[in-house]
């Protein structure tokens, strides 16, 4: 642990699992820098923080689905002399519709914000926390990441298939340099992402069981990455999920896929 208390940043802060990754590690005692679009949401939650627990709590306003927006961002870390040692790359959202449906522009901000984001954050945090010899990070995957793509939301699985994959060889180049990566893939978390995404009718169609808390997958991702667990997926229904999608045939699951996403369609009106 470093000498002082730990600086965690959070993307995606102002909301879900970001806001309780902040409300998490605010009661273990880090300093926080918290960033995100909304200004207003961010500066309640320090605000709400800062009343309930000694730490300093640091808000940088970013939009990270525009181009050199982690540069400016690392820019005032640097000018405040705010040394990350915790980095939560949890920004991220939905874009419903098949994948020729949907504007270029929209796809690419989304690939910023789920891909870009997090790899040059991590590219330009990293050097700090390998030269102090503690690190840790933290990549808002999905269980997505380990199921077959769907026919709509095109990009999503794929960006965190890729944050999995990204984050396993990051953790192997860095684990023996006292900094830990971890891939932490939630499945259906009570969150404001489905109002965003307007699947939220589907989305209570579901039983009870298959769902999460914020508060929980923070938990379970604060002690796999302190244990040093690579990836993690949350829950015990998604871990079962996960497993039977190994040992089903690749061309049943497709149909699945295929069967589930016209569900998604019949509802966006796709």
């Amino acid at each position: 642990m470093p000498a002082t208390r730990p600086l965690t940043l959070i993307t995606g802060a102002s909301a879900g699992i970001g806001a309780a990754f902040a409300r998490d590690l605010a009661a273990r005692g880090h300093d926080l820098v918290l960033t995100a679009r909304r200004t207003d949401r961010l500066e309640a939650l320090a605000q709400e923080l800062r009343a309930r627990h000694p730490c300093a709590i640091t808000v940088l306003t970013a939009d990270l689905g525009q181009p050199g927006a982690i540069p400016v961002l690392c820019g005032e870390l640097m000018s405040r002399g705010l040394a990350v040692d915790w980095l939560i790359n949890n920004a991220g959202y939905g874009v419903p519709g098949t994948f020729e449906a949907v504007d270029w522009p929209v796809h690419e901000a989304f690939m910023r914000v789920l891909m870009t984001a997090p790899t040059e954050l991590a590219w330009r945090l990293l050097p700090g926390m390998r030269e102090r010899g503690y690190g840790r990070i933290i990549n808002v995957a999905s269980l997505a990441g380990h199921v077959p793509g769907s026919a709509g939301h095109t990009l999503y699985a794929a960006s965190k298939a890729y944050l999995i994959k990204f984050s396993q060889s990051l953790a192997l180049e860095n684990r023996h340099l006292g900094v830990h990566v971890c891939a932490l893939c939630p499945g259906f978390t009570w969150s404001e992402f489905h109002d965003v995404t307007g699947t939220r009718t589907l989305m209570n169609a579901l039983p009870g069981f298959m769902w999460q808390t914020a508060e929980a997958v923070v938990r379970e991702g604060h002690d796999a990455v302190e244990r040093g667990v690579v990836v993690h997926v949350t829950g015990r229904v998604n871990r079962f999920i996960k497993a039977l999608m190994k040992v089903l045939p690749d061309p049943f699951t497709l149909w699945l896929s295929a069967r589930e996403s016209k569900r998604y369609r019949a509802l966006e009106g796709m």
